[in-house]
């Protein structure tokens, strides 16, 4: 069997060991140590493995933003700033049909601007947002389906989890790629909302009407939500302007928000312990899945993989626009079967190889930006399409009323807008790239 041969074979074990519910990190992991003992023939490769890739990975700098990202998210939620959002959003489009649900996906647009994580967003922003809905006489489908969709925002608009992951793959620069992010942020946000109008006007029972409030109260409304834009603004406007690195800049933030929490009395010593635990925990998980993904990409390496598939697709004379299509389905399918973050480090060292080969009449370093926004994207559809993306079920646990064929039901059309919007950023290259020009 030739090497090629036993990397392709590893696939399909891999997926085996995750169908049979193995931790994805875990499987990774054994089969890359399994691959790479098969490969050289001796357990003292793998064993040096071990102790190079292990300090490697969790002395990194550039995934030092990882955990405070998600304190950060942690410390947003108990500081109120979700049903702060929430609450403005409802004060101006509340009134309007489908309004509240609108109002739901722009505050979890606000909050993914300070947490970073989509399953984050999308469970913060369903126990803030989950009960107004359904009180207002949104329907189950719609509730939900509008939450998943809007958790996705969390991994778009920066900051992004996923992103520093690429970015640390890619050796690609984490501040153009947050700036580059922003437009088909704020695209992603408004399909949103449009394909709620729509949707409401299509099935007219699914959602109500909640009073119209003087302009008073919904400028006294937007006062609550200003320590978020500060927080913000600061925050990205620092590391654009170079006062700091994303590193530096995602601190600042994590304390403003742990300062704002704490003077709107949401965090005090048994929070912030649960806070730190949470966080804790959700870095021990990203961080062996990145271990994982080391050793398996070490493995494919071995086998020469990336490197033969690159000269592959250049023999056969495959269209760059046809690679770039192909790769972007295969995402597509992938997102119904794996988490985004497992995608991306299992997938990048494989397809970016072939992405510098090809010529899309753009330099190297602006194709790697747009050719992360594209895979962000697409990631993020992966994460609410039926039928096992992770937002529909940590959204559908919280509302154990509405059956998860209506969530599917409403959550199509999100994935329609998603494509849509896919479609566009690939035709048009200068919507992602004109502001890191």
């Amino acid at each position: 069997m030739t090497p090629f041969e036993i990397g392709l074979l590893a696939f399909p074990v891999l997926l085996g060991m995750i169908f049979l519910r193995a931790p994805i990190g875990l499987a990774m992991l054994v089969c890359g140590v399994a691959g790479m003992w098969i490969m050289t023939g001796s357990p003292n490769t793998v064993l040096s493995k071990f102790k190079t890739e292990t300090y490697t990975t969790f002395s990194s700098h550039s995934l030092s933003i990882v955990p405070i990202f998600l304190l950060m998210g942690h410390l947003a939620g108990l500081g109120g700033m979700s049903r702060a959002l929430f609450k403005a959003g409802e004060a101006w489009l509340g009134h309007r049909k489908g309004g509240m649900a609108m109002a739901a996906v722009g505050a979890c647009a606000g909050f993914g601007s300070i947490c970073g994580s989509s399953l984050a967003t999308a469970a913060t922003m369903a126990r803030v947002a989950l009960p107004e809905l359904r009180s207002a006489g949104y329907s189950g489908g719609l509730s939900t389906a509008a939450l998943a969709a809007g958790g996705t925002l969390g991994i778009l608009i920066p900051p992004s989890i996923v992103l520093v992951i690429y970015a640390s793959l890619t050796e690609t620069n984490i501040a153009k790629l947050f700036l580059a992010a922003f437009v088909p942020g704020f695209l992603a946000a408004l399909g949103y909302m449009l394909v709620i109008a729509l949707y409401v006007r299509r099935h007219p029972e699914a959602a109500g009407r909640g009073p119209r409030l003087p302009y008073a109260e919904r400028f006294r409304a937007l006062r609550d939500v200003w320590p978020v834009l500060i927080i913000f603004g600061v925050m990205v406007g620092g590391i654009y302007q170079g006062i700091f690195n994303p590193t530096e800049g995602a601190s600042v933030g994590a304390l403003g928000v742990a300062i704002l929490a704490w003077l709107q009395g949401g965090l005090d010593w048994p929070r912030l312990k649960q806070a730190l635990l949470a966080t804790a925990g959700g870095t021990a998980m990203i961080f062996f899945i990145v271990l994982g993904a080391g050793f398996f990409n070490a493995f494919l390496s071995l086998t020469r993989m990336p490197d033969l598939l690159t000269e592959w697709v250049i023999t056969q004379g495959f269209g760059p626009w046809t690679v770039l299509t192909i790769i972007l389905v295969i995402y597509l399918v992938l997102g119904c079967l794996m988490d985004s973050l497992s995608m991306i480090l299992l997938t990048i060292p494989i397809f970016f190889p072939v992405m510098q080969a090809l010529d899309f009449g753009m330099s190297p370093d602006l194709m790697a930006i747009w050719f992360g926004i594209l895979v962000l994207i697409v990631v993020e559809v992966g994460l609410i399409t039926p039928p096992v993306g992770l937002n529909l079920f940590v959204i559908n646990a919280m509302d154990r009323s509405t059956p998860i064929r209506q969530t599917y039901g409403a959550v199509i059309w999100f994935v329609a807008s998603d494509i849509l919007r896919v479609i566009v950023l690939v035709l048009f290259p200068a919507i992602s790239l004109f502001l890191v020009w």
